[in-house]
């Protein structure tokens, strides 16, 4: 089997890889992205929906030292593996359930491959809202802290769920740098960050990304949906927790484990 369908496989029947075989698993973040582009269609073929935007991995110190790597990356975001918030997921669809409260954003229109980086403020001029988000961060790989960075670009970059709350149009006048994240677990203070964790500004995080497609000649589209990495301290959830991601003014994610 290819990697591709490796990876895929263990994501349908839920059955866990030691690691990829030496013969198909990618050397570098290229090979890896070319890994990943194919599992893509494998799991739409298998939940349905569609592609709907990309996830920032690793934008977040506590994020780069847990997993050993010194760069951001990215996934897709799948529509039939996404929920508005409030929601329910069952633990036994995921190994980790691991939490993560990231902002994100949704595009109003493209920013197609250009011939020059994007800036911030061209990427900024591009943006339809802003959104307070709980993605679920789940491995197919048994260790995937130790299996290196182009095996986990490969597995969708981690990718398993995503909750989202309302988008917020209105949001040039929020310092989102500034802005407090709160994590609750159960009713109860778990952990406080902000939007400077994710690349000093979640907008940094964007435009990292929009310029990471534009270097593969790919782009954003209107309508595209970014998560752009955790802001606190990642909880390993399990069944019974009710996880709160509090964003003050961007709005609250609620999650219920099943």
């Amino acid at each position: 089997m290819t990697a591709s369908e490796l990876l895929a496989h263990a994501r349908t029947h839920m059955q866990r890889l030691a690691e990829l075989p030496v013969g198909v698993r990618p050397q570098t973040p290229d090979a890896a992205y070319e890994v990943q582009t194919q599992v893509i269609p494998q799991l739409l073929a298998h939940f349905g929906g569609s592609a709907i935007g990309y996830k920032i991995a690793c934008t977040n110190e506590i994020a780069q030292r847990q997993l050993s790597v010194d760069s951001p990356f990215f996934g897709r975001l799948l529509s039939a593996t996404t929920q508005d918030s409030p929601a329910r997921i069952r633990s036994s669809q995921y190994f980790m359930r691991v939490m993560e409260a990231e902002f994100a954003f949704k595009m109003a229109r493209d920013l197609p491959p250009a011939s020059e980086p994007y800036t911030r403020e061209q990427v900024a001029d591009a943006v339809e809202g802003v959104m307070a988000g709980i993605e679920v961060v789940d491995s197919r790989f048994d260790s995937w802290t130790t299996v290196g960075t182009p095996s986990l670009i490969a597995d969708n970059a981690c990718h398993a769920a995503w909750i989202r709350g309302p988008l917020v149009r209105d949001w040039r006048g929020i310092d989102l740098a500034a802005q407090k994240v709160r994590l609750i677990i159960n009713g109860q203070l778990k952990d406080e960050g902000s939007g400077a964790a994710v690349l000093g500004h979640p907008l940094n995080a964007l435009t990292w990304l929009t310029n990471a497609l534009n270097a593969r000649g790919l782009g954003l589209r209107a309508g595209d949906f970014i998560t752009t990495g955790v802001t606190t301290d990642i909880y390993l959830a399990g069944p019974g927790d009710r996880v709160t991601a509090d964003f003050g003014s961007v709005g609250v994610v609620e999650l219920t484990i099943e």
